[in-house]
């Protein structure tokens, strides 16, 4: 099984690729537009250099080669949402070329990483089409891999890593990223275009790959062919036989001229699976835990890096985790090791701590007694007798007593816990 991806990825400028339309989402149809957008005969494109060096950015941190010089070319095909009969993108002369994205055991190869305008949006009604160019010409990079992908759980891995990699960069990674998929489990390659989002991109490989095997186990091969993905039906179909790049007619784009690169300044890389691998190793941290906790979370892995190695890693880890739970945006690094001194002394981390802390308020957790915690423990389940004999045959009946006395007095869960069954043997047994 052979599996590749083109990877199609709106950059964050505020214009377009080639001229000063914004690339803010708007709802209503045709206003952020201009000649050259629309495609009017005589208009001519003047390059964003922001694109290119986000597009710099990313072909460095995939560690491509990274071209100088760049050049543009004309994608040349016809279709309603690209009026000029052709678009503007690259080929050989790619801003970057022979990168690879690191995942578990293996390189996936990256062949090629280019800049290309976003053609226009066709909106189908019931017997008739509209076309939106709010957003042709918005700038992409499509990112190619290598058929290097062996399976579904694979497939996964890398489409999480390089969205990982692409939110470090600043790319917006919740967006409806599309996707052209290329799975082959015979000689020839099928392409399923356009997929919208990574969930539809899982349920189109699975498909296809059940469908083509289907193919092989009955001694044929699957047709060399571009297909499309149902998202109602989870299932692709035919749309036309698969065309050559000869077919597209390339040709060199006029109105641009070669454009320099090398002045173009990316910064330091941030490659969250070295930072995960490095913190592991350095601090005694689960790998697989740093590396969930920081894959799309900037402000975790500051806290984490700057955390590490001064206090306890459990209740570093733990802190981190509680803070997923809740709205933690604004707590810094003072307010971060508050909560990490807490958690090492026992203190369950609740929202209304979180909040306390956000404020700047001097927030202190009330330690209770033993006798004071069974003494409410015991009060909970005096109100409702019947708990008693729920919970021989459920014992999940109490979560909502651990909740109450845990939140309460600020205590970890499983101490509650084990004083309600504490109590419950001795109500039981009077």
């Amino acid at each position: 099984m052979k599996i590749g991806l083109e990877m199609h990825v709106a950059l964050p400028t505020k214009s377009k690729l080639f001229c000063s339309c914004s690339t803010e989402q708007v709802e209503e149809p045709n206003v952020n537009i201009c000649p050259i957008c629309m495609g009017f005969p005589g208009s001519r494109p003047v390059l964003n250099a922001e694109a290119v060096r986000i597009a710099k950015a990313i072909a460095t941190v995939l560690k491509c080669e990274v071209k100088d010089k760049i050049s543009f070319i004309r994608k040349i095909y016809f279709y309603p949402d690209l009026p000029k009969s052709f678009q503007i993108t690259q080929l050989s002369e790619a801003i970057g070329s022979k990168g690879s994205l690191a995942i578990t055991d293996k390189d996936v190869g990256i062949r090629r990483i280019q800049i290309e305008e976003d053609p226009a949006k066709i909106v189908r009604q019931d017997n008739y089409s509209l076309i939106d160019f709010n957003r042709s010409g918005v700038p992409l990079v499509e990112i190619v891999t290598e058929p290097d992908i062996a399976s579904e759980d694979e497939l996964k891995e890398a489409v999480s890593t390089l969205r990982s990699v692409l939110y470090y960069i600043g790319v917006d990674v919740e967006q409806e990223v599309k996707t052209d998929l290329n799975i082959s489990l015979g000689d020839e390659r099928v392409e399923i275009k356009n997929v919208t989002g990574v969930r539809n991109l899982i349920y189109a490989a699975e498909y296809e790959i059940k469908r083509q095997g289907e193919i092989v186990q009955k001694g044929k091969q699957p047709e060399k062919e571009t297909r499309s993905f149902d998202e109602q039906t989870r299932t692709t179909k035919s749309s036309r036989k698969k065309e050559s790049e000869e077919e597209y007619g390339f040709i060199y784009e006029p109105d641009l001229t070669d454009y320099e690169t090398s002045g173009l300044k990316v910064g330091e890389p941030i490659i969250p699976h070295e930072e995960a691998a490095r913190i592991s190793s350095e601090f005694g941290f689960s790998y697989k835990t740093v590396l969930e906790l920081i894959s799309f979370d900037r402000n975790s892995l500051s806290l984490l890096s700057k955390s590490a190695g001064k206090f306890d890693q459990k209740a570093v880890i733990s802190t981190l985790e509680d803070l997923k739970k809740f709205d933690s945006t604004g707590i810094g690094q003072e307010g971060f090791e508050k909560l990490v001194r807490m958690s090492a002394d026992g203190v369950t981390i609740t929202q209304s701590i979180v909040s306390g802390i956000k404020s700047g308020r001097e927030v202190t957790v009330k330690r209770a007694t033993q006798d004071e915690i069974d003494a409410a423990i015991t009060e909970l389940l005096t109100k409702d007798r019947t708990l008693l004999e729920k919970y021989k045959e459920n014992k999940n009946v109490v979560n909502f007593i651990v909740g109450q006395i845990s939140r309460k007095y600020g205590l970890q869960p499983k101490d509650v816990l084990d004083r309600i069954k504490f109590i419950i043997q001795r109500m039981s047994d009077n």
